[in-house]
């Protein structure tokens, strides 16, 4: 199981969203595609499920050009919320469910339990954060090949962040599937990751193991993130 992009650029209008990228990602690891916004992070997941084309490039899934077709193995919590308002959670568990083949009923109403949703509540009465809950329930639930995550904590309560972090990695099963969380929220996710990669405006500058970082650097995820980011500035990179 593998995703790869090889030198794709996307630009829309004058503006590049993605600049020669090489990407190669494998099951077994869970990657952080980490940048402040505006830096291309939702373009490029948007192409790993076939919703966006390379304007250069290819992007592949198992060796095949991603197409609007791969949406059906990839589960793709876009940073949008689109949610039909006089749906419950109830219901708009079930909807997604009829639309996916691969949607796991069992996994979606245990992470309603976790997550702390009240399934006969009307969507337009959630507040931000449990709408935000309810979107990681509709993209957790699939048991696809590649789970990709923009923006997954927009809009939680730090206070509740941490704890929807850890109850992630149950609902992972990591010997079948690719887990690539896109986010400027990088304390929040660093315990989660096995690789980071860095994404500055359409440029890929950097790519790290996190326990490398940890163990051999002794710095976080943000310090690296921060460092090369100045680096860039500076035209070091």
């Amino acid at each position: 199981m593998t995703i790869a992009l090889r030198q794709v650029t996307k630009k829309y209008g004058r503006e590049f969203a993605l600049k020669e990228v090489d990407l190669h990602l494998e099951k077994g690891k869970i990657y952080g595609l980490v940048g402040p916004n505006g830096s291309g992070k939702s373009t490029a997941l948007k192409m790993m499920t076939g919703l966006v084309f390379p304007d250069g490039g290819d992007v592949t899934l198992n060796g095949i050009n991603v197409t609007r077709k791969t949406t059906a193995d990839v589960a793709y919590l876009t940073e949008l919320d689109m949610f039909y308002e006089s749906f419950t959670v109830q219901e708009t568990v079930d909807f997604v469910a009829s639309q996916f083949a691969n949607f796991n009923k069992n996994k979606a109403n245990e992470l309603i339990n976790q997550l702390k949703l009240d399934p006969k509540k009307k969507v337009k009465s959630l507040s931000k954060g449990n709408r935000g809950r309810l979107k990681l329930v509709t993209a957790l639930a699939r048991d696809a090949e590649v789970i990709l995550l923009d923006e997954p904590f927009s809009g939680l309560d730090p206070m509740v962040r941490e704890a929807t972090v850890k109850s992630l990695l149950q609902y992972v099963q990591l010997d079948k599937q690719i887990l690539v969380i896109a986010t400027h929220e990088i304390n929040e996710i660093e315990p989660l990751l096995d690789q980071v990669i860095a994404l500055y405006y359409g440029d890929i500058i950097g790519k790290e193991d996190v326990e490398v970082l940890r163990e051999e650097h002794g710095t976080s995820v943000l310090e690296w993130f921060k460092n090369i980011v100045h680096q860039k500035e500076e035209g070091a990179l």
